[in-house]
């Protein structure tokens, strides 16, 4: 049991490596949730919710290109979405390392 705590707190600080790095925020958990969801219910069901979150943060991100030409609405969302991505991997690599059921907020249903 502790190791599949440790693999998700893993999971959910992979995301930060967008933050870090630019890319694999999205590709890292995708590939440990791919791999692993056979095994164990928690992987799977926290998997789909990280894989949702990053997806909805790429959609929202998008969204918010054209908004910056009204009246810069776009920019206050990259701030929020950019603190979002950080924030949140945070607090529920957190929430999985204390067994509770981590939640992503503006994630849309993708899986």
């Amino acid at each position: 049991m502790q190791g599949d705590r440790q693999l998700l707190v893993i999971t959910h600080l992979s995301q930060l490596l967008t933050a870090i790095t630019g890319c694999g925020g999205l590709i890292v958990p995708l590939i440990i949730w791919f791999t692993k969801k056979d095994e164990d219910y928690h992987i799977d069901e926290q998997g789909k919710k990280i894989i949702n979150f990053q997806l909805s943060l790429i959609v929202n991100f998008i969204i918010c290109i054209p908004l910056i030409l009204l009246f810069g609405l776009g920019l206050l969302g990259f701030i929020v979405l950019g603190v979002f991505s950080i924030l949140y991997p945070i607090v529920n690599a957190i929430k999985a390392s204390n067994g509770e059921n981590p939640t992503y907020p503006l994630s849309y249903k993708f899986i």
